[in-house]
């Protein structure tokens, strides 16, 4: 590796300690770590991740998956981490879905999501909110898989000068490469875009 000028990235593993925390009595854990689906858009989930640049400093995205297709199906990335950002994600993977009604959307307890304006945004979609336990980020597992890879595979390896490059960067990775040619064991080594077009081809 060090002929050909390779090095691996390495990335910090989450130690776990065994925590049966609770969710406060108004924010009910639907999901429960069932991540299995029928179809698409029976179940989401959502999550906001870090992302450094140079002139900024902090940025951040927030990523919408569908558990199904493991598809990225909506996101935002801005330089404030609030509950607009957080509902700008949500919007943006509703806008090709016909009917939101009873779907589950899986978040943690963070600020943003179990904010009045957040949880207005989803009752007018009529979209089921889901929380994690506290302390228990393997409840939400899968979108915290996929931020876990975008750093590894395109974070990590780059500086970026502002948010405009990282926000092209982030768009290339998303819409170039993760949804449309990573393939996924998880999904059956199919890609979360051919996942998806298989199952609406199910439901034609």
């Amino acid at each position: 590796m060090a002929e050909q000028g390779l090095r691996s990235v390495v990335v910090k593993k989450y130690n776990h300690h065994a925590n049966h925390g609770t969710v406060p009595d108004n924010k009910e854990n639907i999901l429960k770590r069932d991540f299995e689906t029928e179809t698409i858009n029976q179940k989401w989930c959502t999550d906001i991740t870090y992302i450094h640049v140079q002139k900024e400093g902090w940025t951040y995205l927030a990523s919408v998956m569908d558990l199904c297709s493991r598809k990225i199906i909506g996101y935002a990335y801005g330089t404030s981490m609030t509950a607009e950002l957080a509902i700008e994600a949500v919007k943006n993977a509703c806008l090709n879905v016909r009917e939101t009604k009873g779907i589950i959307l899986h978040s943690d307890l963070g600020s943003q999501y179990t904010s009045q304006s957040f949880e207005k945004f989803l009752n007018s979609r009529e979209i089921r909110h889901s929380f994690s336990r506290k302390g228990n980020p393997y409840d939400n597992a899968c979108i915290e898989s996929f931020h876990s890879v975008l750093k590894k595979e395109e974070i990590y390896l780059h500086t970026y000068q502002d948010s405009q490059e990282a926000r092209r960067a982030i768009f290339e990775y998303i819409e170039g490469w993760y949804n449309r040619k990573r393939i996924h064991s998880a999904i059956g080594y199919m890609t979360p875009q051919q996942k998806e077009d298989e199952e609406l081809k199910k439901a034609a």
